[in-house]
């Protein structure tokens, strides 16, 4: 069971980066819950976070295997990711992208985490099998 952080929380960043690379070709399962905990921000800003997906670790896919929305507060915010239709993705990454603009310091300045955890396939089968029921 994949249990980890691709981002360690409370991480303060100022310019755009990229987090360790994640080994997930263990995984039993192909489907993760991935949760952005912003901490800390200043005013008029904005985080982009999108997780990135690599068949060996060393070259990444043009376009991230998911995404979150634009985030401007702090909080905690889910986001499903799920690689069964990916079977070469065997290594995932957070990437993540800092603009600032208006008055005061002119650097952005944001604390944040990125938990990876792998969500378990009896968890997946039950809630499948309620949303069939309710359909």
């Amino acid at each position: 069971m994949i249990d980890t952080e691709l981002v360690a929380a409370k991480t303060v960043v100022s310019a755009k980066g990229d987090g360790p690379t994640v080994d997930v070709s263990g995984a039993a399962g192909r489907v993760f819950l991935v949760t952005l905990d912003i901490t800390e921000i200043i005013e008029q800003e904005s985080l982009d976070v999108s997780i990135y997906g690599s068949a060996d670790g060393a070259a990444w896919g043009a376009k991230p295997a998911a995404a979150f929305p634009q985030k401007f507060y702090r909080g905690e915010s889910p986001l499903l990711l799920d690689l069964t239709a990916h079977p070469e993705v065997k290594f995932v990454r957070a990437h993540w992208e800092v603009a600032r603009w208006g008055r005061g310091v002119e650097a952005p300045m944001f604390e944040f985490g990125v938990r990876l955890k792998e969500i378990p396939a009896d968890v997946l089968r039950e809630v499948a099998a309620e949303a069939k029921a309710l359909a």
